[in-house]
């Protein structure tokens, strides 16, 4: 069986400081329904410059024909696949990891955490949710970038907002940028944030990851409804 597919570059978009959003075309291909849960991710390839691994930012879907990728910029690979214009080939595998158990949050509250290029799976999530919002309870996203243009997906901001899901979103390193915003780490504006009844998904650098889960542990959320997507 053969392990790789050519998938075709269908969009390659700016989408903030330092990412781009690739999506691929599938459709035809053997990995047409493979991707079965949010937060799993995809090896893409191109000969000659190597493989990586990268998260799947679109949701599931049993029929879509399309994925979505977001690419965050420095390594050869990335800034190949950037450069790519519609129409190209990249080869690619099948979703892996357990992604993250969207099943174990139904029926209650769901706080999701990310930052920078870390919303890619946190998106896939939110799309989810949105198919199916009556099944959930509060949903939250505490959004973190290091700059006020680092925020990718900003056009879809307030599509999530009508839906019932409240964005918090902060800034690391504002400098002279004017951003009036909240500034800091996520984990550091939780506030009154309940955790009874409630499920947490988590995607950032790992330092990020630790602070959310130390702070959610202290309100007295357990360790097991922490999920991370590897």
């Amino acid at each position: 069986m053969n392990d790789w597919h050519p998938t075709t570059v269908a969009d390659v978009l700016p989408a903030a400081e330092g990412l781009t959003e690739l999506v691929l075309d599938i459709g035809g291909t053997p990995l047409v329904g493979t991707h079965r849960t949010p937060g799993q991710y995809v090896r893409l390839a191109l000969p000659e410059v190597g493989e990586s691994l990268f998260a799947i930012a679109s949701p599931p879907e049993p029929f879509g024909t399309r994925w979505e990728f977001l690419l965050k910029g420095g390594s050869a690979l990335v800034d190949a696949l950037v450069r790519l214009k519609p129409g190209a080939r990249v080869q690619s595998r099948r979703p892996e990891g357990r992604g993250f158990p969207l099943v174990h949050a139904r029926g209650g509250n769901v706080l999701l955490f990310a930052t920078g290029s870390g919303i890619s799976p946190i998106r896939s999530v939110i799309e989810s949710i949105r198919q199916e919002r009556s099944a959930y309870g509060r949903v939250t996203l505490y959004f973190g970038a290091r700059t006020p243009l680092a925020f990718a997906y900003e056009d879809e901001l307030q599509h999530w907002e009508s839906a019932g899901i409240r964005v918090v979103r902060t800034v690391s390193q504002p400098g002279a940028s004017g951003w009036q915003g909240l500034t800091g780490y996520v984990q550091e504006h939780l506030g009154e944030e309940q955790v009874e009844e409630t499920v947490a998904f988590v995607c950032g650098q790992s330092s990020m990851v630790q602070g959310v889960i130390d702070v959610l542990r202290t309100r007295g959320l357990p360790r097991e409804a922490i999920h991370l997507n590897y």
